[in-house]
Parts: C-alpha cells; structure tokens; sequence
C-alpha cells in the first residue's frame, strides 16, 4: 500500500505566517503540522509514501528528510507551479504501482483509522466524508447508503482523505487540473462510495484554526495522543 500527502500549496489564507514557511510545517504544539497526515499513514501501514512540493518545498524536504525517523519511505515529487490536487495526483500516478492508494492533505488532522479507506473501496474512489464545519456549511457532496451523490440532503464536507485506483485518472493528461475535474464524472456514473465520519476531523486553513487546534490539542483526550506520538520540530 502507498499515499500521498498533498504540500504543495502556499496557504494563503494563513497570511504573514506562511511567508517565509509552507503551510505544512506550521506547528501545532511543537510538532510540524504535516507529521500528523504522515503518521497518520505510517500507523495505517502505509510507509512508501510520495509528497508534493512546491512553495517552499525545500524547508519540507529539509525537515522530513526521507522518512526513516517517522518509520516512512519518502518521495518528494516537484512542482515547479502548484499543479492542483488532479495535476498534482497524476504527475505522481506511477508511484502507486497501478494499485489504489490513499491520498491526504497535509493540513488534515484526524483519528479516522485511514487503512479502512483502502480496504473499502468499491468502485473509483472512496472519500471520508465529515459533518460540514463553520467554513462550508452547504457541504460538498450528497452521500446515501454508502455512495457519494450530487443530490442528496444533507450535503456533507469531503475531509480531504480518501482512497482512489488509478482508472479514476484514466483519461487525463499531464498539467494542472483540479480533482473535482475527474471525480464529478465518476460521481455521475455512481462511482464513488463514501463514509460519514463523526470522530475527530481539523482542517487548518487560517491563523484562527491554527491557534483553535493548538488550543484544543491541550485539552481533547482523543488529540492529546496524537500530539505525544507525534515527533517533535526539534528532531
């Protein structure tokens, strides 16, 4: 098994912070924000895992290294522009050995146990769905008896963390696109399953989200475990 961590993105929304750091090595108490996405894989099983870079790519190279302190086989993929989250995929799609692979991004801090991803995919794509956060209130995608429509009521929010098989790419082209540009037709041809997930989900975006989850990682028993397994940004 393989996956990604998606890091290639400026993060603008983050502002002054991100200035002179990517959004991914941004800390939260004391540890690189992109550990708890990597660790997340390594405990999943998942150690072959390949990141894209760009902004700033080469500070998360530097502090990552190849993997082998977080138990993990890294491989960075460049971009000399970001290429979006489809772009980004598919210039890495030989990495996964024409098996399915999961895929999470780097600014993602959840307790969802990511191999069930892998191990349910039953179709093109397997997307973790979550209860629609203060920032996305309509949600992205309908989701009833386990497939992901673009009808159904309530609309849940994509977690950003989910398993795909490379078909799901079978007709693109290399560039950048978005992952919405493959995943709505594969959504219209019933496709795509998913699961709704209610444990512990963050999605840190913004300064305010940043200084919520630093805030809560000292007081959620469910976080705090994460935090402590977690190595440190002095390692």
């Amino acid at each position: 098994m393989r996956g990604m961590i998606l890091a290639a993105g400026r993060g603008k929304r983050m502002g002054s912070l991100t200035q002179e750091l990517p959004k991914a090595l941004l800390p939260v108490q004391g540890r690189y924000l992109i550990e708890y996405p990597l660790r997340a894989l390594v405990r999943a099983g998942i150690r072959e895992i390949v990141i894209n870079v760009c902004y700033h790519g080469d500070k998360i190279k530097q502090a990552l290294g190849n993997g082998l302190r977080y138990g993990a086989d890294i491989t960075y993929s460049e971009e000399a522009e970001p290429l979006e989250t489809g772009g980004g995929i598919f210039q890495v799609l030989s990495f996964f050995k024409n098996e399915p692979f999961l895929v999470v991004s780097s600014d993602i801090i959840t307790d969802y146990p990511l191999a069930n991803l892998l191990a349910d995919i039953d179709g093109l794509a397997h997307l973790l769905m979550v209860t629609n956060p203060a920032f996305r209130l309509s949600g992205d995608f309908g989701l009833r008896e386990g497939k992901i429509n673009l009808q159904s009521q309530p609309r849940r929010t994509f977690a950003s963390v989910a398993a795909y098989r490379p078909e799901l790419f079978t007709d693109c082209k290399p560039g950048k696109f978005r992952l919405t540009d493959v995943l709505l037709p594969a959504i219209a041809g019933d496709q795509v399953t998913g699961l709704h997930y209610e444990g512990l989900w963050y999605n840190i975006g913004t300064p305010e989200d940043l200084a919520e989850v630093n805030q809560r990682a000292r007081e959620d028993s469910n976080l705090r475990p994460l935090v402590s397994e977690t190595n440190t940004l002095s390692t």
